[in-house]
């Protein structure tokens, strides 16, 4: 998931990148220097804090700055955490009328952009984070979009990438008063443990909640067997939801600050993503 070592980069590209990695995760740098960022114009954008059980986690959130209120969307953050990506991510949806939150996840854990390599996200922090606990976050978040006065959660969707992506599928099967869910290369298939005991092959037979699976063909973290096993079990179901496999995309090929970018992947995976929300209701 890491990117190559910073000296493969130009002098050139070192320079604008200095710059515009600064809210990146260290972990996922370097970053590319044409890294797409999404003005703030036009909308209310900024962190907060939710109430979340004996605690209150960081979010980013951004909603259009007039009208409302808005369609919902929770957008789960990757392996890396609520950085300069998910954030941009979070203001283009609010660009195209959501009002759009990302929950820190982890936040009981660690901060994972001050980490220095995937190995040690994972190992110092990914594996002390329990579904359930995401879960309840998640909801908690709901319940603050809807306090807040300019969501409409009654048009909420979820969206993920990465270790996100995962937890859509999980959610959509925990939440069945979502409107549907998007997940963006998400682990399908894995081993129990206590701390995540289920994944998403073993929910998706009774899941409710309509999910657009957006796959790379090229992910060589996600099998394509897994995705076809994946594919049959939700034929099993009655939720509608479908796959998408992308050709000749790799794992993170809508992360735009990286090598793994692709271009003309990502635009039309967005495009089916906001489709998806107004088939089902989410816009």
């Amino acid at each position: 998931m890491a990117g190559s070592p910073d000296a493969h980069l130009t002098r050139r590209q070192v320079l604008i990148s200095g710059a515009v990695a600064a809210g990146y995760a260290m972990a996922a740098r370097p970053v590319r220097a044409d890294a797409i960022v999404t003005s703030d114009e036009g909308l209310v954008a900024g962190s907060v804090r939710v109430p979340a059980g004996d605690v209150e986690i960081g979010a980013y959130r951004a909603y259009p700055a007039t009208g409302g209120p808005f369609p919902v969307v929770l957008v789960v953050h990757e392996i890396f955490g609520v950085h300069a990506y998910i954030s941009d991510v979070v203001r283009r949806l609010a660009k195209t009328g959501f009002f759009a939150i990302a929950p820190d996840l982890y936040q009981r854990q660690g901060d994972p952009t001050q980490l220095a390599s995937v190995d040690q996200i994972l190992s110092s922090l990914v594996v002390k984070v329990t579904d359930a606990q995401v879960m309840s976050d998640l909801d908690a978040t709901l319940v603050y979009a809807g306090a807040d006065g300019h969501g409409d959660v009654s048009r909420a969707a979820i969206t993920g990438f990465c270790w996100g992506g995962r937890i859509v599928w999980l959610y959509c099967a925990h939440a069945p008063k979502l409107r549907c869910g998007v997940a963006w290369y998400g682990r399908l298939v894995g081993d129990p443990r206590e701390q995540t005991p289920k994944h998403p092959i073993d929910v998706a037979a009774t899941e409710s909640v309509p999910v657009l699976g957006l796959y790379g063909s090229d992910d060589t973290s996600i099998p394509p067997a897994t995705v076809l096993a994946m594919r049959e079990k939700l034929a099993t179901g009655k939720s509608g939801s479908q796959i998408v496999m992308f050709p000749a995309a790799p794992h993170g090929f809508h992360a735009d600050y990286r090598d793994s970018y692709r271009p003309l992947a990502a635009s039309e995976a967005w495009k089916r993503m906001l489709g998806w929300f107004r088939d089902h209701g989410a816009a």
